[in-house]
């Protein structure tokens, strides 16, 4: 049975676009997940960079979850990610002020995400809204159906 000339498609191709959006804030959700996280490990190694001293042992991952004990020889000579695989060596202060640029690298990405996703979150209910008022248009539609019949 018809649902009222056409409505129907209508109700699929906004419900196509809901579905878009929330794929959409749910990209860019995770996106400021993994942003934040990366923070954190960034807040951890700048917390390292200044608590630790030369000749402190600590354990350096080897990957697959193995590590080994080590001295440090000298904290003055850390290398920092740049970024595009290059890195660099600084010495402590200007690793710790690479990290910190590196955190309000991610603080900016992280607020252009978050206003993409209020953004987002705008259309989503405005089509929600759009949706409702189709729904209520095609009920209004089938009762009269029913009443002329």
């Amino acid at each position: 049975m018809s649902l009222g000339g056409g409505g129907g498609g209508q109700m699929q191709e906004l419900a196509a676009q809901l579905e878009e959006l929330e794929e959409q804030q749910g990209a860019i959700e995770a996106e400021i997940e993994r942003l934040q996280g990366e923070k954190q490990e960034i807040n951890e190694a700048v917390s390292a960079i200044e608590e630790l001293e030369s000749g402190a042992e600590v354990q350096v991952p080897l990957g697959g979850g193995a590590y080994v004990q080590a001295e440090i020889q000298d904290i003055d000579e850390i290398t920092v990610t740049l970024g595009a695989d290059y890195a660099a060596e600084r010495e402590r202060e200007g690793a710790v002020d690479t990290l910190e640029s590196k955190q309000d690298t991610l603080d900016d990405r992280i607020d252009d995400l978050r206003s993409s996703l209020g953004e987002l979150e705008t259309e989503s209910e405005e089509l929600e809204q759009r949706i409702e008022q189709a729904q209520a248009q095609q009920m209004q539609q089938l009762q009269q159906q029913q009443q002329n019949e």
